[in-house]
């Protein structure tokens, strides 16, 4: 979580921040709600919009958000989203940038670096440490997880967002948009990313999972557009 909290200020120091009002109010909005359905009162959430073109968002260990202005377009509504925070904020719960920083790094070589980073004793890795967490050296660029870890964080952000009260029937329809939105790309089976018509297929085979739960929820649907 200390990492997390770095990486993210650092972030944070080489972007411009959106001054788009409605927009952040928006993700304010949503990354609240989110937040409270994944009960992890031990993090210190923190939402921000990046004025930029990529189409992308990331979610810090800890708690730490950032949505790029570049996919606001493709979200078209608060449901939409949703669906990406709850994805997102899924990464942070189920640990998985603490996974992949011990599988980068090696569990004793890790120890060493990243007790040296935060006693401030060495910054020499810093970028290494950036980049076990998904961040990639351009601005922007957001390094990807296992296929494993997106399918399961699809999985868990559709329970956060019925649970939140947003329509679950969009996040597969926010997937079509993001592929009818791509050009070209690797096949499935060349890129740890699931494609976002397998995504699609996914989401729609799970949503009779968890209507119960949006039946249940405060119930705000698709909320405003975007």
């Amino acid at each position: 979580m200390q990492l997390g909290e770095q990486a993210y200020q650092q972030v944070l120091a080489k972007n411009q921040l959106s001054k788009r009002k409605d927009w952040n109010e928006t993700l304010q909005r949503v990354g609240k709600r989110i937040s409270q359905v994944a009960n992890k009162p031990n993090f210190n959430w923190e939402f921000k919009l990046i004025e930029s073109p990529e189409k992308n968002a990331f979610c810090l260990p800890g708690g730490k958000v950032a949505v790029y202005t570049g996919i606001m377009p493709i979200l078209k509504n608060e449901a939409g989203m949703a669906a990406v925070l709850g994805h997102e904020v899924a990464h942070a719960t189920l640990r998985h940038g603490g996974q992949r920083l011990t599988a980068n790094l090696g569990t004793q070589l890790g120890v060493l670096v990243l007790g040296q980073i935060l006693t401030g004793k060495d910054n020499s890795n810093r970028q290494l440490i950036l980049a076990a967490l998904g961040i990639g050296a351009q601005v922007g660029v957001i390094l990807p997880f296992s296929r494993s870890n997106e399918e399961e964080a699809d999985e868990i952000g559709l329970r956060y967002m019925a649970r939140a009260g947003y329509d679950p029937h969009e996040a597969p329809l926010l997937w079509e948009r993001f592929g009818a939105s791509e050009k070209g790309g690797p096949p499935a089976f060349l890129s740890t990313h699931p494609s976002s018509k397998s995504r699609q297929e996914d989401l729609e085979k799970q949503l009779s999972s968890v209507l119960p739960a949006y039946e249940k929820s405060p119930r705000y649907g698709l909320g405003a557009t975007l």
